[in-house]
């Protein structure tokens, strides 16, 4: 995998560049004054834009929140491979890892009542442990045996990473684990709990942190300023348990946050939390909606795609078809494909566009966790620890590698071009082609 270069976030063209291309290619393009070579430098950059961009993992289901990116497909993989590794965990986890300028960020829970609260940090290469920091819960750990406190995906600007618990506990570390600030939200709101567990992952945009917490009681979603924690607004959210997390729709000044319950969705401005549009035709509580463009894939009546008009504070109807409805886990992007894995184990490869089905397969399953994908292949684990590649083909699907870690997976894995990261109940793994 391509190394960033350090300490660079400031949304120039050079930010994201490898070192090596960063320091000849600038230095070149600096000394020459041929008309020529600059553009032809700014077209290599144009080119290369989409594979620095997915070069890290920033937040559940990948930077771009859909389950899909460009890099290029993994087409076997294999633990013993010298590449590849595991790392044991301190504690259980749903969580799925983020992957941040060679570093996999994760979090855990351990204790009798899973009170005992940890972020860690592994190297991507070689699996080590290089920082780890407990806290103590202040919320409820009260979870369904099934899941547990650290069940929400952890998420990153590059800068800091952020974890947010079951338990409403809510950290912010930078990358080398020093505590910038934490908030305590049962403190504040002592009713946000469901029986089960909360599991809903939180989104980073404009500068603030989007947490939301809703449940059967005190249900809310807030905007916290992720440069000192304080909290910037917060909405009232319809009352009921609800797992789902936030996806970011659209991009720059039009970049809006999608939030979702069993009510609908409510497109709001993640700067304000004032809402731009709505859908209140009902929607999953368990799989999220999926973004791609100004295109949101709602899990509403099997599978609803609705698409921002120009200005973003409306919204049209493109298509909705029954048979496209999700089980646990969310729909992922594959180029302007999307795929999506229903109750009974059939994964259904269909266009985006207009939704029409292109095939169906049977899977081993069951799945609890999301797929990931490129633009050819498929990934994912079942819960018995099964991974399988499919690869996408127009006229069919096809699994061409399967490998058994022999260890329960219920969490989404992580995909970079070296290798995919996955967390079993036991261990983090990376497995590499």
């Amino acid at each position: 995998m391509n190394k960033l270069s350090p300490g660079q976030n400031n949304g120039s063209l050079t930010s994201a560049l490898p070192i090596e291309l960063d320091r000849q290619s600038i230095r070149a393009v600096q000394q020459s004054n041929n008309l020529v070579m600059k553009n032809g430098f700014l077209f290599l950059l144009s080119l290369l834009s989409p594979l620095f961009l997915n070069a890290d993992w920033l937040q559940f289901r990948g930077s771009l929140g859909n389950g899909g990116t460009s890099i290029n497909s993994i087409t076997q993989f294999s633990k013993e491979n010298k590449s590849s590794w595991k790392s044991k965990l301190p504690g259980r986890g749903l969580s799925s890892p983020i992957l941040v300028d060679g570093k996999i960020f994760l979090t855990a829970s351990s204790g009798p009542k899973q009170e005992t609260l940890h972020i860690l940090c592994f190297s991507q290469n070689e699996g080590n442990l290089i920082w780890e920091r407990k806290f103590k819960a202040t919320g409820r750990t009260i979870c369904h045996e099934k899941t547990c406190v650290a069940a929400p995906t952890m998420v990153s600007d590059r800068e800091v990473v952020v974890a947010q618990f079951s338990s409403n506990d809510i950290f912010c570390v930078d990358l080398d684990g020093d505590l910038l600030w934490l908030r305590g939200l049962t403190y504040d709101f002592p009713n946000a709990a469901n029986g089960l567990g909360m599991s809903s992952s939180p989104l980073i945009s404009k500068g603030v942190l989007i947490a939301q917490v809703e449940n059967d009681a005190d249900s809310f979603t807030t905007g916290i300023d992720l440069k000192n924690g304080e909290e910037l607004w917060r909405n009232i959210r319809p009352k009921g348990a609800n797992w789902t997390s936030p996806v970011l729709l659209g991009t720059g000044k039009n970049q809006k946050v999608a939030l979702q319950s069993t009510k609908g969705i409510s497109l709001i401005n993640p700067t304000n939390g004032k809402e731009s549009w709505s859908y209140q035709n009902g929607t999953s509580s368990i799989p999220s909606s999926t973004p791609v463009g100004d295109v949101l894939l709602v899990p509403s009546n099997g599978l609803t795609a609705l698409k921002t008009r120009t200005g973003g504070n409306s919204h049209t109807e493109v298509w909705q078809d029954n048979k496209l409805g999700p089980g646990t886990g969310s729909p992922a992007i594959s180029g302007n494909r999307f795929l999506v894995i229903n109750k009974a184990n059939v994964l259904t490869y269909a266009k985006i566009d207009s939704g029409e089905i292109l095939w169906r397969m049977r899977i081993k399953g069951p799945v609890s966790g999301s797929p990931v994908a490129t633009r050819s292949h498929l990934y994912f684990f079942n819960e018995d620890g099964l991974g399988q590649i499919i690869k996408l083909e127009e006229v069919e699907g096809k699994v061409i590698a399967t490998l058994d870690l022999q260890e329960t997976i219920l969490s989404t894995p992580a995909l970079a071009a070296d290798g995919l990261y996955i967390r079993s109940d036991k261990h983090l793994w990376k497995i590499s082609q």
